[in-house]
């Protein structure tokens, strides 16, 4: 049985981590309770009650504990990761994985001489059930080769749970490191590239000049030798949307084409996890509400045999690597 533990409740993901590896299997030893969110850690005490609450040094030292979940602050979650791997742990930590290029650096040197996996966990690919079923179409071939995916990620600000470090982009890496690591993810997945290139990038502040620093809009233009790509990242989800950000993947290929409405179908079918495939045998909705999400099934036996079939570790760095330099060389637009 796989043990874990959580060191950092800064993030509503964590709860996906657990949740995900409870199902596979894992037992829960206990978490560290330090948070920037208080109210995320009582969500997380009254969800999981029996839990211990342990120091994270402790935890860090316990032999028996094999992995270490993170959702500690974005700038904080390397540091977290390269301990916990010293200690002789694999980790599962949240988007962004890193917030610099030192980070990414050392991350790799301590998997290199540690032997341990550094998995981040894309919580729009991983833990919905839309996207694990375009990923088996796509790899039946019902839409042919793949040529380009449109992603796109919009978010609510829900300004009064924002924690201060929301706002500072050393905290949180930018908005392209932030969010938009979900769609370069996908983009990399779903062409099968194991490598890209950053043709361009945008961020800008549009919405907020009380708080100049914070970006809420971004875009990234991909590309590999596979296929292309183009990324939109926000925080402008209306009030009146009743999920926190209508999340959309298109996926062309040569002989179709997919669109997932991953959390809502607007004005349209109820519930989450649409899929519409298009090709030239027929023009259907598929309802993925019952799909099986087989990363953390995955991640628990890569932990046990030692393998890389929930994610290579190559694809986690490359997604970090195009992130970091999309967000370095974005152009700012918009208000300062």
């Amino acid at each position: 049985m796989l043990r874990f533990a959580v060191v950092g409740i800064d993030h509503g993901h964590t709860f996906d981590h657990v949740k995900g590896l409870l199902a596979s299997g894992g037992e829960l030893v206990g978490y560290c309770p330090q948070t920037s969110v208080p109210a995320l850690r009582e969500a997380f005490e009254k969800t999981y009650p029996d839990a211990p609450q342990i120091d994270r040094e402790k935890l860090f030292d316990d032999p028996s504990i094999d992995v270490i979940c993170i959702s500690a602050i974005p700038r904080d979650r390397a540091g977290l990761a390269i301990r916990a791997m010293r200690s002789g742990k694999d980790v599962m930590t949240d988007k962004p994985g890193v917030t610099t290029f030192a980070q990414l650096e050392e991350v790799k040197r301590t998997v290199a001489e540690t032997g341990k996996i550094f998995s981040i966990c894309f919580s729009e690919r991983h833990c919905v059930r839309s996207a694990v079923k375009a990923g088996k179409l796509v790899a039946e071939g019902a839409i042919g080769k793949v040529i380009q995916t449109l992603g796109v990620g919009p978010h609510r600000l829900q300004l009064p749970t924002r924690p201060d470090w929301f706002f500072d982009p050393e905290a949180f890496g930018g908005i392209i490191v932030d969010i938009a690591s979900h769609q370069v993810d996908q983009f990399l997945f779903y062409t099968g590239s194991t490598t890209g290139e950053v043709i361009a990038s945008s961020i800008g502040n549009f919405g907020m000049p009380d708080k100049p620093a914070f970006e809420d809009f971004g875009e990234v233009l991909l590309r590999s030798d596979k296929a292309a790509g183009y990324v939109r990242v926000d925080w402008f989800t209306p009030e009146a949307l009743p999920t926190w950000g209508d999340g959309r993947l298109t996926i062309l290929g040569t002989e179709g084409y997919i669109e997932l409405r991953k959390y809502i179908d607007i004005a349209g079918r109820p519930g989450k996890d649409h899929l519409f495939l298009v090709n030239g045998k027929e023009m259907t909705h598929i309802d993925c509400s019952g799909e099986k999400l087989d990363y953390f099934d995955a991640f628990t036996a890569d932990v046990g045999n030692r393998t890389q079939t929930a994610m290579t570790q190559d694809h986690v760095f490359e997604v970090c690597r195009l992130s970091l330099e999309a967000q370095a060389k974005a152009a700012r637009i918009g208000a300062r």
